[in-house]
């Protein structure tokens, strides 16, 4: 039986919060090894590397296109660093472009990249969703909150989960505040709009690996499912 591709974005957040999460990531190596209907590209977030560099880079006044370069390299150095983590089971050279990713996928049940090129006003959330789009699969983005919220939660207790919602609405959310480099939103704007215009089916949840075992899976998980 031919096995279904996912696109799994794995937020910085949860690779390096602070210091590295072995065990997180171990879990995760195994969950998506153990899975047998789906091949999965896992594309990486830069997290608070990123956010360290472009926080310098401002300091230095500079301009917005180096400012996103610098989070690139941040999400592909997360990405080289994941691919010796899962060793043989995963691609062994980092895809630098779409094409890369679908070649890398018809040898191996995990690929591993992080942001492929420069997109003005993306993040690795924006490489996701066009993946997503190009090999017709389900994207999830998974994150340090369970899922979308409407507003961040870790800041206003007076947030409430919302776990359903479409592309439409999702999009309008996103793109009521302006883009910025090393942002925190669950999603870039850039994303929610592809995910919109493709009509991706896109899921939303936190760092729980039973969780992400359950949706894919087929069975009840805990998150924000983006769809008509």
């Amino acid at each position: 039986m031919k096995k279904e591709p996912v696109v799994l974005s794995v937020g910085g957040s949860l690779i390096i919060p602070e210091k590295i999460d072995i065990p997180f990531l171990h879990k995760l190596k195994n969950t998506l090894l153990k899975n047998k209907t789906h091949k999965f590209v896992l594309v990486t977030g830069g997290g608070v590397i990123a956010r360290k560099y472009i926080t310098a880079l401002k300091a230095e006044n500079k301009p917005t296109k180096e400012l996103a370069e610098a989070g690139i390299r941040a999400t592909r150095m997360n990405a080289h660093f994941l691919m010796q983590l899962f060793g043989s089971k995963a691609n062994q050279s980092l895809p630098t472009d779409m094409k890369q990713v679908r070649s890398a996928l018809r040898k191996n049940q995990i690929v591993i990249c992080g942001a492929l090129r420069f997109t003005p006003n993306a993040t690795s959330d924006t490489t996701a969703a066009k993946l997503a789009h190009l090999l017709k699969s389900d994207f999830i983005n998974m994150t340090n909150v369970k899922g979308l919220f409407t507003a961040n939660p870790k800041t206003n207790p007076k947030a409430k989960f919302i776990p359903e919602i479409t592309w439409k609405d999702f999009d309008k959310l996103a793109n009521k505040t302006k883009h910025q480099a090393g942002q925190h939103f669950v999603l870039d704007q850039s994303a929610a709009t592809l995910i919109k215009n493709n009509e991706t089916t896109t899921y939303i949840i936190n760092q729980s690996l039973t969780n992400l075992s359950n949706l894919l899976n087929g069975k009840r998980f805990i998150g924000t499912t983006i769809q008509d």
